[in-house]
């Protein structure tokens, strides 16, 4: 028996790697069914790169609406189209009403989702969602491949992007890089705000230690982040930015997964290359302000999660609301050293590298 599935995507990198576990969720009942899946998924055009590093997806299709927008009638003339490809089912990972429009025009004759901004009458699998039971986002995504009320396994699916040694080379050489010393990749930047960002003096003192015991660093980042990169450049030694490269706004989407998947550390705040990094299995120092890892952890096994306990954290705002960011602030760059060491000495690619001559 054959099934055909369309997920309606999230529309942020971090959350479209844990919808992987969805999909491999999803993959694996068909399976133990004796059916064959066919699983596509429809989302913002940026994330083909990721859905095709995804070998449980069959076809990325790009949703022409951009953040935000409506777009009625353009949602309806979607659905009409959408209509002819006979989908079994259509599972609307978003909350918000416009994305459970789609399928409703679709006629499509299962519509998932939780319930949410007054779009239930659009869905006809409509769950009510138990936060308590379900703390993590993944479990969130997870619990839309099995039937309400079902428990979900102990051992949830974890992302896992597959990477290709042809376009990784390629990478490597249209970007002019080598592995002449291991690669501690930095995520300066975080889309949400400036209250997730370790500061950048942070981030140049941890990038000049490591420098000096052996390593390279590379910066990767969207353009949005080149502000940030630029100044932890600028507080660099001369010698030390001999060892450095600033990727961003340099690099694809496809690009960054490649590159990052030759990192032995990544260092990141809460980000959507956070998930990516964990999707590829690299060893991850993931650095939280605002916001908790209790609610979208980086699902792998070598990780140093780093917080301050502070009264005011998590506060989940954009800008620190009292002005001092102590949350990151007092995260020092020797407590991230530290977390460095001992995560390199535990990590399963653990490396060994010469250092640099005072």
């Amino acid at each position: 028996m054959n099934t055909k599935i369309l997920i309606v995507g999230p529309s942020w990198v971090g959350d479209m790697v844990m919808a992987q576990s969805l999909f491999m969720s999803l993959q694996a009942r068909a399976q133990e069914k004796g059916e064959s899946l066919l699983l596509d998924v429809i989302a913002p055009a940026w994330s083909r790169p990721l859905l095709e590093r995804m070998p449980e997806v069959n076809k990325a299709i790009d949703l022409p609406f951009g953040h935000g927008t409506l777009d009625i009638a353009g949602r309806y003339r979607l659905g009409r189209t959408l209509r002819r490809e006979g989908y079994n089912q259509v599972i609307v990972l978003p909350n918000s009403f416009k994305s459970a429009l789609l399928p409703r025009f679709m006629g499509a004759p299962v519509r998932t989702g939780w319930r949410g901004e007054k779009r239930g009458w659009l869905l006809n699998d409509v769950r009510d969602l138990d936060k308590d039971a379900l703390p993590l986002m993944v479990q969130r995504f997870v619990a839309l491949a099995y039937p309400p009320g079902e428990a979900l396994p102990e051992t949830l699916p974890r992302p896992s992007l597959r990477t290709e040694q042809g376009a990784v080379d390629q990478a490597l050489t249209s970007l002019e890089l080598s592995l002449y010393r291991p690669v501690m990749l930095i995520c300066p930047g975080a889309e949400f705000g400036d209250s997730k960002q370790w500061p950048a003096e942070h981030f140049a003192a941890l990038c000049e230690q490591k420098i000096r015991d052996g390593w390279q660093v590379w910066a990767m980042g969207s353009g949005k982040d080149s502000a940030v990169t630029q100044s932890i450049s600028q507080q660099l030694t001369d010698e030390s930015r001999e060892h450095w490269c600033d990727l961003a706004g340099k690099t694809s989407l496809a690009q960054a997964i490649d590159l990052m998947s030759l990192a032995k550390v990544v260092v990141s705040n809460d980000s959507g290359l956070m998930h990516v990094a964990a999707a590829l299995a690299r060893p991850i120092i993931a650095l939280y302000g605002s916001t908790s890892s209790a609610f979208t952890p980086p699902l792998a096994d070598d990780v140093q999660l780093l917080t301050v306990d502070i009264d005011c954290r998590p506060c989940f705002e954009r800008s620190c609301p009292l002005k001092h960011k102590r949350c990151l602030v007092d995260l020092t760059p020797q407590l991230v050293i530290t977390a460095f060491d001992e995560l390199m000495a535990g990590a399963s690619d653990a490396v060994s590298v010469q250092p640099q001559r005072q």
